[in-house]
């Protein structure tokens, strides 16, 4: 089970400790949501926990609590965004197989013309 500590080298938790640039759309206590660098739709923002668990499954168990925290930022984000009426995708890569490149739990906020259509990778 992970504790949540930041990981020196993880892209996610430099982002947080605001060491390496990013977009941020929206901030709380215990999330991050930021533009992705690679969009695959007119609207794509990632929400991370602030606390570093390796993916999805791991933080549901061991932060279900944050793992909630996320859900909910991610419906705040597409508010913001202006995609919740339209629709938007949710969408959490964990593992490798499954197309997932950088190992800090997060969710895909996709949104926009042709966001439905199509593989995140």
């Amino acid at each position: 089970m992970s504790d949540g500590t930041p990981v020196p080298d993880c892209l996610f938790c430099k982002i947080i400790a605001r060491e390496i640039p990013a977009e941020v759309v929206r901030e709380t206590e215990t999330t991050l949501a930021f533009r992705d660098i690679h969009p695959q739709a007119p609207t794509h923002v990632l929400v991370v926990p602030k606390a570093h668990h390796p993916n999805a499954a791991a933080l549901a168990l061991a932060a279900p609590d944050q793992a909630a925290a996320v859900l909910a930022e991610a419906g705040e984000v597409a508010a913001q965004e202006k995609i919740a009426e339209s629709g938007y995708r949710l969408i959490f890569n964990t593992g490798a197989g499954a197309g997932q490149t950088v190992f800090h739990a997060h969710v895909h906020v996709l949104g926009g013309h042709g966001s439905l259509h199509g593989t995140l990778v």
